[in-house]
């Protein structure tokens, strides 16, 4: 998660985010060599004494200036679109969550499972000396395995949310009375916080997420343990 003074973008935790420092990291590139050059070519102009009085056309200069841009957006549309197509992709998933938004708190569903539902709402600041990150951290966390493939549904019951993950690269609109659908693989173990991205109320800032990145065999004692207490 970021701190203070971070500049840069979170460390990956999953392919997707890596793609898309990837693309940040490529567009970046352009932009600063587009601005050099026209930063170098301003300065010089401003400060060159010299005049050509019979340069009064220069065709060959246009074409080239309208070809060149042309060139360098499709060197940054092609990864682009590219990356959009991945963000979509749905591959097979080995689990699938539920996951709704409420004024002001998230509700998951473990569909896969039976009777393994829960609220995860923000702690409270009594909570706060126990608690990690101040108004990042909540009551139940999210457990899901790494390097295996998850689907997550997303709907609200009242307005719209987002449900956002940075370091993940996943972000999906809440909307109530539609489904939405995003499927990502974490591969690390690791605590990972999102908040909700769409203003949604007045306690808009109070309703964090956190995804807890656990083994295998971690996640299965915790179904088990989560199974049996339901019955």
């Amino acid at each position: 998660m970021p701190t203070w003074g971070s500049l840069g973008l979170q460390d990956s935790a999953s392919p997707l985010m890596e793609q898309l420092t990837y693309f940040h990291d490529h567009t970046m590139l352009i932009l600063i060599l587009i601005t050099s050059l026209v930063g170098y070519i301003l300065v010089n102009s401003a400060f060159n004494l010299y005049i050509n009085r019979f340069l009064l056309e220069n065709q060959e200069i246009e074409i080239i200036w309208t070809i060149l841009p042309s060139v360098i957006l499709i060197f940054i549309a092609m990864p682009s679109l590219r990356l959009l197509y991945l963000l979509d992709e749905t591959n097979n998933s080995d689990l699938t969550i539920k996951t709704i938004g409420h004024q002001w708190y998230w509700s998951y569903e473990y569909s896969d499972f039976l009777d393994i539902e829960f609220d995860s709402y923000m702690l409270t600041p009594d909570s706060y000396p126990t608690s990690n990150f101040r108004l990042l951290d909540v009551d139940n966390r999210v457990p899901i395995p790494f390097n295996t493939q998850i689907r997550l549904i997303i709907s609200a019951a009242d307005v719209i949310h987002s449900w956002t993950i940075p370091s993940l690269g996943v972000k999906a609109d809440a909307v109530p009375g539609r489904l939405n659908q995003i499927s990502f693989l974490v591969n690390r173990p690791g605590l990972f916080y999102g908040q909700c991205s769409e203003i949604c109320g007045a306690n808009h800032s109070f309703m964090p997420i956190l995804l807890e990145s656990i083994s295998v065999d971690s996640f299965l004692n915790w179904i088990s343990n989560n199974s049996e207490a339901s019955l």
